[in-house]
């Protein structure tokens, strides 16, 4: 049976300062699921071509995505 990986956030904060030895079947579900991913060749290309993309408009505008992304304030 597959866990989500929201299991281990979920699993961490109902054990507090216990994670460590109460979460340990979510930690490795979890290490398994990131592993498959950066395994995958086709993650890869996809991780690489948005940030090319990313890298691309930055050079060009000088601003990061994350301000890009953001709202712009209007004015009243």
């Amino acid at each position: 049976m597959a866990l989500d990986p929201a299991d281990f956030t979920r699993c961490c904060k109902d054990s507090g300062i216990l994670m460590v030895v109460k979460c340990r079947k979510e930690n490795s579900a979890l290490k398994e699921c990131l592993t498959a991913h950066y395994n995958d060749p086709a993650f890869y290309e996809e991780c690489k071509m948005e940030y090319l993309k990313e890298r691309e408009e930055f050079r060009k505008t000088g601003i990061p995505s994350k301000k890009r992304l953001q709202k712009l304030p209007t004015s009243m």
